[in-house]
Order: C-alpha cells, then structure tokens, then sequence
C-alpha cells in the first residue's frame, strides 16, 4: 500500500516498548534501530528494563545512538537473569508494564505515538491482569469505548469487526459495530492514501451465504450495513466471498477489505506479506503500531530474530506521527 508523504520536523517521539523479556523483543528493537535511516526519522524511547535489554545485546549502552533513549521501567531487577523462552508471570507483568508507560507517556504528550514489540498473553494471565490483547488493553487505558485492529501493507490493508473473542461470539454479528469498522478503517487507510479507499467487505459463510443456503448473516446483517455505510459516502460493496476478496484485493479492486473476524484477516494477510504487515490500533486517541508476529519463544536469545517487521511498524509509526504533528503545525500558523 503505497502511503502519502509527510513531512516530518519537528522529529516525533516514539516510545517503544519491548514486549516480553524471554521473547525476541527486545533483540528486534535493538537490531531495528540499528539502521541509520530508521534512527533519523524520530527520537526512539525504548521502554523496558536493562536486564532485558543486555541479555538481549550484551553492552547495548555503549552502541545507543543519540536519537535513541532507554526508559528504564524498573519492572525487573538491574541483576535479575533472563531465561529466554521461559513462560512466566514475572515477564507476563514486566511486559504489561513497559506496554502502559509507553501508553502514558502518548496520552500526556511525552511521546507522540508508540510501537509495540510482541508479549505473551499466557504469561500476562499468569501474572494477575485480565488481559485480551494488546488493542484491547490500550484502548482501556485510553479510556476508548470501542477499538478495531487494521493490518496494512505496501500490498493491501484489512481491518477487522472483531479480534480476540471466541468464533462462536464473532458469528453474532452486529450492523451497526460493521458500519463503525467501515468508517473507522476507512479514514485511517485514507490518511496513509491520501485518498478514499475503495473497500471490500467480507461475507460470513462460504460464498457469502450463497442466498441463504449456507446461513443468513450475510444478507440480513451485513448486506445491510454495506448500503448503510454507502449511504455516509464510502466507497464499499459486499458482502463478498471470503476465499476470493483478498486476491481481489492484492490485483488492485480494492484498498481495503473488512474482515468479519480475527483468522479470516489475519491469515491471507500474513500470506500475502508476512514481514512488512503492521498491526495499527483504531478508535483510541493515540498511535500505535506493532509487529504482527508473536514472542518466538523458540528462537529467542539466538541472535536469529529478524527485525524487518519491527523496523516497517516503527517506520509507519513515524510517519503517522510526523503526519499528525504536521497537520498540527498548519492549525496553529
């Protein structure tokens, strides 16, 4: 998906946060902001804890750019040993922690948009928090009644009407919370255009519904709240086939599709651009994006991580918020 230029002076702040500690986090963050062009494009504030941060990269201080800050969160001990890998409640809550100051610093202005390296939801359980996910999460702290989850790549954008809940729940579908997830994904991917986007919307049921044979979501829910969100002024037609809107999309009929559901977004968008699709919040107050794979357990402490998806988060960050200040400054002149 080809985003709009912005300008971006003065630098935005970006706070970033390193998810958990025995994941690859941190590594990713350090590796991203190795790149010298990624550095130039704001003042990086890492949150996390230096036991982390040194398990991940031994001596990281010494090789800290000035364009990059460490905010030391104090949820581990300077000394404590960290067991790469290891599912616990201590770095479930360290990573929980580094998540809500970075969330902080953007409500009170300190930073002007964060990025999230990835946690584990388990290991959050573990620790005492009522935790969902990280959208979820944010959106509490923000004090957001409502948020959606938008993945977008160079190739294609999907925003989804409903994210971490039981497939059971996601079937109940809601016209008005469809409507909603259409203009919300609409706006943001027109921010990264420069334009409206033309959008896809996903049916429920194989062929969406294939007039009513295989259920009828499709055209009494969703049907419905396409004419809707038409009759606002979006560029939108659907319900379509879940198993042939996405390579419609990638062939260029569509910028964005609204998926009814976590999986039937996340899987073709994974497909079709793994390493460059970014996980951006919606309907909260502030920016925030993320990687869009998880803690990789399995290869953490190995020096093997690859840091492409962090740098493309961290450089749409960046973007987003040197957009934001610029529009700020021609308000005020």
């Amino acid at each position: 998906m080809k985003a709009a230029s912005s300008t971006a002076s003065p630098l935005p702040r970006i706070a970033v946060s390193i998810g958990d500690p025995a994941g690859v986090g941190a590594e990713i963050t350090l590796k991203a902001l190795a790149d010298a062009e990624l550095r130039a494009r704001a003042q990086w504030i890492i949150i996390g804890d230096h036991a982390a941060l040194e398990a991940a990269s031994a001596g990281y201080r010494e090789r800290l750019h000035p364009h990059v800050h460490v905010l030391r969160a104090g949820a581990l001990a300077p000394e404590a040993v960290v067991r790469f890998g290891e599912l616990s409640a201590e770095y479930g809550g360290a990573a929980v922690e580094y998540v809500r100051r970075a969330t902080l610093m953007c409500l009170s202005g300190e930073a002007d948009a964060m990025v999230t390296a990835p946690l584990n939801k388990e290991a959050v359980t573990l620790s005492g928090i009522s935790f969902t996910g990280h959208t979820e999460y944010i959106a509490e702290l923000c004090g957001a009644t409502e948020s959606r989850m938008l993945l977008a790549s160079e190739k294609l954008a999907t925003v989804h009407v409903s994210t971490h809940i039981a497939l059971e729940e996601a079937c109940r579908l809601d016209r008005a919370r469809i409507v909603r997830t259409i203009q919300l994904g609409a706006d943001a991917v027109a921010l990264l255009l420069g334009r409206a986007p033309r959008i896809g919307v996903a049916g429920l049921n194989p062929h969406a519904g294939e007039h009513n044979l295989f259920g009828r979501q499709d055209s009494e829910t969703i049907a419905p709240a396409v004419e809707e969100a038409r009759a606002l002024g979006f560029d939108c037609s659907g319900p379509h086939s879940p198993d042939t809107i996405f390579i419609r999309g990638v062939r260029g009929e569509f910028d964005l599709i609204v998926a009814m559901y976590h999986d039937q977004g996340h899987i073709p968008m994974k497909l079709i651009d793994f390493d460059r699709t970014v996980n951006i919040s919606l309907g909260i107050p502030i920016i925030r994006t993320s990687v869009d794979h998880g803690t990789a357990f399995d290869i953490a402490g190995q020096g093997n991580a690859d840091a492409s998806n962090m740098q493309s988060a961290m450089r749409l960050a960046a973007k987003m918020a040197a957009g934001r200040l610029a529009r700020g400054a021609q308000k005020g002149s």
